[in-house]
């Protein structure tokens, strides 16, 4: 029988440890109950927040509506020739299904290790690290329409997957509930090195023919050299998204910044490193009051104990303002802001 409780504190369910309530609050451990829940038309009626992992969100207060957290579990797998295809449930930690992969020797999700999160939030956001994104290796996902209370499938054309973007964040956001994603992985590895620290990293390593075991290691360490570990200081990882301009526009600021991390994104754009642009700024390593910038990373905010949302928020304004005062490019939030 499905459990709605009251007044929940959410600390424990966002990585940046703020402390917020839920009105109420629902955990999901099968579809079964979703449907149960929204033949309820109290539930139907009011505000809802779904939550995975909790690991891409800014609770700025309490939240007075319906918290479902998702935590539908399983992992399984079908091999056809060269091919498999993997069916997570919402609620698996991503890592835990990267980890699944690489022991079994399917390719494709090694350059995604350490991702926080869950399986159920990774095509909302389109997740991608270290030249992979999530639409690389996507099959389909299975999501609770909460409109009919019917399941469907959505396929990558569905998806509308694009830089940190897809359908689930733009003309269908609240729409849906994911419950499970079948990722498209290969037992023939194709290493993607196109990151240069992954490559420097193999090389201090004396690897020269990297397995997916290899590259899934090497990741997990440039990470961890970089990011706060969300259980020892509250964090979100990257809170804004590496901005992407023109190619006219990237060439004014090539020339008065000759040193600017760049990477070529196609049709005539440039994605700039956003940790850079703020670490030029002055802000790597920074706090204020509660908050601040990490000291590895320029690009991760973090909760120092005792923030609030809006403290944070506050300074990510204050980060995007001088990056624009002194580049004149715009950076954008990639964390979700819950009002």
């Amino acid at each position: 029988m499905l459990q709605i409780q009251q007044n929940v504190s959410l600390k424990n369910f966002n990585s940046f440890a703020i402390e917020a309530s839920a009105r109420y609050f629902a955990e999901i451990s099968h579809e079964d109950e979703l449907v149960e829940l929204f033949m309820d038309p109290q539930w139907m009626a009011m505000p809802r927040l779904i939550m995975g992992g909790g690991s891409n969100m800014l609770l700025l207060n309490n939240y007075d509506g319906l918290v479902i957290r998702m935590n539908i579990r399983g992992i399984e797998h079908r091999i056809s020739h060269n091919d498999v295809f993997v069916e997570a449930g919402a609620g698996e930690v991503w890592n835990d299904l990267v980890n699944y992969a690489v022991t079994h020797g399917y390719a494709g999700l090694e350059n995604l290790s350490l991702i926080p999160g869950s399986v159920g939030a990774s095509p909302i956001q389109n997740i991608g690290a270290y030249g992979v994104e999530l639409k690389d290796v996507f099959e389909s996902c299975r999501a609770f329409e909460l409109s009919t209370g019917k399941f469907k499938t959505f396929n990558k054309a569905d998806c509308g997957f694009g830089y940190r973007e897809s359908v689930f964040k733009s003309e269908l956001k609240g729409q849906y509930i994911i419950v499970s994603v079948k990722f498209h992985l290969s037992l023939i590895p194709n290493v993607n090195l196109r990151y240069g620290a992954i490559e420097q990293e193999l090389i201090n390593r004396g690897i020269t023919q990297p397995t997916i075991k290899d590259v899934s290691s090497v990741v997990s360490h440039i990470r961890v050299s970089k990011l706060p570990d969300p259980s020892t200081i509250g964090n979100a990882g990257s809170f804004f998204k590496n901005p992407v301009i023109a190619a006219d526009v990237f060439a004014g600021i090539q020339q008065k910044f000759p040193d600017v991390v760049n990477y070529p994104a196609g049709d005539g754009m440039v994605k700039l490193a956003a940790g850079w642009l703020i670490e030029q700024c002055g802000w790597k390593g920074k706090t204020i009051g509660h908050t601040g910038t990490w000291k590895n990373q320029a690009l991760v905010l973090v909760n120092h104990g005792g923030a609030t949302g809006t403290e944070i928020y506050a300074l990510s304004s204050q980060i995007i303002d001088s990056v624009y005062t002194k580049f004149g490019v715009s950076l954008e939030r990639e964390v979700n802001i819950i009002n």
